[in-house]
């Protein structure tokens, strides 16, 4: 549990603002002849002994059981006439911090609130006389993160329950299954989290993790003692990869053989057309809702691929008894089932907005996450929905920044006429390029401003004063060793070229105190290894590897960069096409830099054409022996990149006689997740003098049928030509 030692004094800094403040004369002696008095037996009395630790924790202050001679007391109770199951009364006077709300709910966000209103210190403090009352505009007020993609120890979800709670975010949504991995243990299929929770990585290396049913109990239970309810999401029907690598007989034909290791929307699908899905389905989701006491349950039910259910004869005739006349209906029927089944568990289902696509029942919460539209299209059909889209925090802080974030309105006005079905929103983390290293940093400062929204859904924002408050709270960010980003800069931005003969690393910071540590033997650097604070000349080949650190702390994921020296080394090089515009940000150059690309795509090293054939020519700048050529091509069929159809390398003395060396036509499967990193080398026997080299590429042409983006162009990615 957080503790800090270093509270602000003064109204100016509660987050989120209360709706009403006026501060009073005078002020409470809080020291150790001060009681708490709680009712026993009841959540006031938890609530009570919540603020007993958290008092002793930040300040050093051990309350009393009883009323001493001084009579200065600190009461919480139970006030019916406190409108408002949130809603609460905090008022500090000279004998008395009185704590007050109709219900436990209300009565815990004033010891929350109390926490901040206590000046610094330790031992001894003067609280200012105040009264605030206050109360939520939005039921819900959530955080979602996805643990399926990066996997997030207990430890670091307790510690982000304290924060959400401190901030008075009341929904914690636990995505736990996706198609990169299952996270809670099922007892009845026990290969979900054998098989379905680990992954090998592009680099060989292992990723993985689940959560045990106790460990979910007792995150479930901390959460509840801190006002937090845990919604769990168990992807169904699409994204279930993982599940499917587990039990195959739950796809539709051939399921997938490994868990992927790459991002996307894959075709893989449960197979909603076979009975025994269902009957998975529903052992799975008994275990789930005896686990989670929360009235809702997420299914995800977003980017179902259709394909696999028309592609399979027994999902056909299934839609065919039914007058099904498409995949969107299918799916329709899938949600409305599983909806009835959770009803009759007590639950009420939620999804993303595609559970509309097929009819989803009104009693279904919709989650928005494509825009407006979908949002509306869901009100006017009677559902309750959560607004999400616009707080994807996963969305760099460059991008969406705190200031953006801090003026989107929680309920545009597009939902005006229907504002009383908007049951809240919720601020999500996906986690494709999240780890627990840069989890926070893009969490917070921005939780902070979401947690405003949906507490005060301020009309007309006061982002200079909501900027002073966040100020005002870094210094117990910092205490607490919570690694919170920049405002509205990314934490930090790479780029690394050729320069004086080796290759200069160079950093844009996000914060001056930034230190960017390395190694160059490719090793993960730590706070000990040698650091950097702008720039880098790297002298040699090799490989490097570098991370930020911040307070002795690691605060990104390190990036690695494979330097290669070779004969095409910053030799002139055309291309007959530009790369699509997101990925040529090197230019020509960048195919004979001697920088390899890395794990993503976007790293700005990969350069990418989409539509085109094209046609690359390296001058060599006089005859050489060539001992080989080699390419490195990337297929992550998920993001729409598969290998070229053809590859072909020719070589020539002049420029204008060419000699065709090679060919390949690349074996692949576009349905296969995987992501590779295909080399396509030429060795002769002997040694071919050139001076010029050239190479034809093919691309794939429109992605197949069955495939996500199905007649879309597929994009090819290159990141080096290699010489030798």
């Amino acid at each position: 549990m957080l503790a800090w030692a270093a509270a602000p004094a003064h109204a100016a800094a509660l987050i989120p603002q209360p709706r009403q403040v006026e501060p009073m004369p005078g002020a409470f002696l809080l020291d150790g002849e001060v009681a708490l008095v709680a009712a026993a037996g009841s959540r006031v009395a938890e609530a009570g002994e919540f603020l007993r630790e958290a008092i002793a924790r930040d300040h050093g202050i051990g309350l009393r059981g009883r009323p001493g001679a001084h009579g200065r007391t600190i009461e919480l109770r139970l006030d019916p006439a406190i409108a408002g199951g949130e809603a609460y009364r905090l008022e500090v006077s000279p004998r008395t911090i009185e704590l007050r709300a109709a219900d436990p709910r209300g009565l815990f966000w004033a010891v929350q609130t109390l926490r901040q209103w206590l000046p610094a210190g330790r031992g001894r403090l003067e609280v200012p006389a105040v009264r605030i009352d206050d109360a939520p505009r939005l039921a819900y007020r959530g955080h979602m993160l996805d643990v399926a993609r990066h996997f997030v120890p207990v430890e670091s979800i307790k510690r982000q329950i304290d924060l959400l709670s401190y901030y008075k975010i009341n929904a914690f949504r636990w995505h736990l299954t996706d198609d990169q991995g299952w996270r809670i243990e099922i007892r009845k299929y026990p290969r979900l989290t054998e098989v379905g929770a680990w992954r090998t990585e592009p680099d060989g290396s292992r990723h993985g993790g689940y959560y045990t049913q106790a460990q979910v109990r007792e995150v479930v239970e901390y959460a509840r003692r801190r006002n937090v309810a845990v919604i769990p999401e168990i992807e169904m029907p699409g994204h279930a990869s993982a599940a499917l690598v587990a039990y195959p007989e739950l796809a539709c034909g051939r399921a997938p053989e490994t868990v992927p290791n790459s991002w996307g929307v894959f075709k893989d699908v449960m197979c909603v057309g076979e009975e025994r899905v269902f009957g998975f389905v529903a052992d799975v989701l008994d275990e789930v809702a005896g686990l989670f006491p929360a009235p809702y349950l997420h299914i995800g039910g977003d980017e179902a691929p259709a394909g696999r259910w028309l592609e399979h004869a027994p999902t056909r005739q299934r839609m065919r008894e039914l007058g099904l006349a498409d995949g969107h209906a299918l799916q329709g029927w899938f949600v409305r089932r599983v909806q009835q089944y959770l009803a009759g568990k007590g639950k009420t289902l939620m999804g993303w907005d595609e559970i509309l696509e097929g009819g989803a029942d009104p009693a279904a919460v919709v989650e928005v996450w494509r825009g407006e539209a979908q949002g509306l299209r869901a009100l006017e059909a009677g559902h309750r929905i959560v607004n999400a889209g616009p707080f994807y925090l996963d969305a760099p802080p460059d991008r969406l920044t705190l200031e953006t974030l801090y003026r989107t309105p929680v309920v545009p006005p597009a939902y005006a006429a229907h504002a009383a079905q908007v049951l809240g929103a919720e601020a999500p983390l996906w986690t494709e390029h999240v780890t627990e290293r840069n989890l926070e940093p893009m969490l917070y400062p921005r939780l902070l401003a979401f947690a405003e929204l949906a507490w005060s859904a301020p009309v007309a924002p006061d982002y200079d004063g909501f900027v002073g408050r966040v100020r005002a709270h870094y210094p117990r960010l910092r205490a607490w060793n919570v690694a919170y980003g920049p405002e509205s800069r990314a934490l930090v931005r790479y780029r690394i070229a050729r320069e004086d003969g080796g290759w200069r690393l160079q950093a844009e910071r996000g914060f001056d105190d930034l230190r960017l540590h390395y190694r160059l033997d490719g090793g993960e650097p730590d706070a000990d290894s040698p650091w950097f604070v702008d720039g880098l000349l790297l002298r040699a080949p090799g490989a490097v590897r570098v991370a930020p650190f911040r307070d002795g702390r690691a605060y990104h994921a390190s990036q690695r960069y494979v330097l290669s020296a070779h004969a095409a080394l910053g030799k002139p090089l055309r291309w007959s096409a530009p790369p699509h515009r997101q990925y040529r940000q090197g230019g020509e150059g960048m195919l004979s830099d001697g920088l390899f690309g890395g794990d993503n795509h976007a790293d700005g090293l990969w350069a990418g054409w989409q539509g085109e054939d094209v046609q690359l020519t390296l001058d060599l700048q006089r005859p050489i022996p060539v001992q080989a050529i080699s390419t490195r091509f990337l297929r992550q069929s998920g993001s729409w990149i598969l290998l070229p159809k053809a590859v072909r390398y020719y070589v020539s003395l002049d420029g204008r006689d060419w000699r065709r060396l090679y060919s390949a036509t690349p074996a692949q499967d576009p349905d296969d997740a995987r992501r590779e990193v295909r080399v396509l080398r030429y060795a002769p026997a002997t040694p071919v003098q050139a001076r010029w080299l050239r190479i034809e590429i093919d691309r794939y042409g429109p992605l197949p049928p069955g495939h996500p983006g199905a007649g879309s162009e597929a994009f090819f990615f290159l990141d080096e030509v290699v010489v030798e």
